[in-house]
C-alpha cells in the first residue's frame, strides 16, 4: 500500500480559494500548513505537478495546489488538522478495503505502465505468488495496489522482468 494518502478534492471543493502567486510563493516544503482557525494543521513535504503531499504528524496526505490559500501566517487548507486526518483514515480504509476485495487467486496483475505481470496464484502473507510467463514469483503484499481495472503492482513489466530474473539462484 502507498504511504501517502490521496484525499480527493471534493473533501475540499469550493472552501479554499483557487491557487493564486502568493499562494505558490508560501507553499514550499517545509512551511508549516494552518487550517481556517490559524491552527498549525501540517507541515508540506513536497510539491510536484499541481499535487502537494502535507504530513500531519499522523498521516501524509495529498492534496491539489487549489486546496490552499494564502495566510498571514502561511499556506491555509481549508479543513482542520482533525478532518484532515479523518479524510485520510477514511481514505485509507477504503483503499485497504479496495486492496483486499481484488486480491485474490486468479486476478489479473499489471505494471504500472498497463502491461499484464502475471495472475495471482495464493495469497500467504507477507508475500501474494504470481503466476506469470517465466514462472511463479514471490512479490511482497506491500507492492499491490487496487486499480480502476484490477490489481497493480507497483512496478512496470521491465522492472518485474528484471527483478525476478535477479532474483533467480544462480
Amino acid at each position: 500500500m502507498r504511504s501517502t494518502t490521496t484525499i480527493l478534492a471534493a473533501l475540499l471543493i469550493g472552501t479554499a480559494a483557487p491557487a493564486t502567486a502568493s499562494v505558490a510563493e508560501q507553499v514550499k516544503p517545509g512551511a508549516t500548513i494552518f487550517d481556517t482557525t490559524g491552527t498549525e494543521a501540517a507541515t508540506l513535504e513536497s510539491v510536484a505537478d499541481g499535487l502537494v503531499v502535507v504530513s500531519t504528524g499522523t498521516n501524509k496526505v495529498t492534496l491539489p495546489m487549489t486546496s490552499f490559500a494564502a495566510g498571514t501566517k502561511g499556506p491555509v487548507v481549508s479543513v482542520t488538522k482533525l478532518q484532515l486526518d479523518a479524510a485520510a483514515t477514511q481514505a485509507k480504509a477504503q483503499t485497504a478495503a479496495a486492496l483486499a476485495a481484488a486480491l485474490v487467486a486468479g486476478a489479473s496483475v499489471t505494471g504500472t505502465g498497463g502491461n499484464a505481470i502475471g495472475t495471482v496464484k495464493t495469497i500467504a502473507d507477507p508475500n501474494v505468488v504470481l503466476t506469470t510467463p517465466s514462472g511463479d514469483v514471490a512479490v511482497p503484499r506491500a507492492a499491490f495496489s487496487a486499480g480502476p481495472g484490477g490489481l497493480i503492482l507497483a512496478m512496470t513489466e521491465t522492472e518485474f522482468k528484471a527483478a525476478a530474473a535477479a532474483a533467480q539462484p544462480k
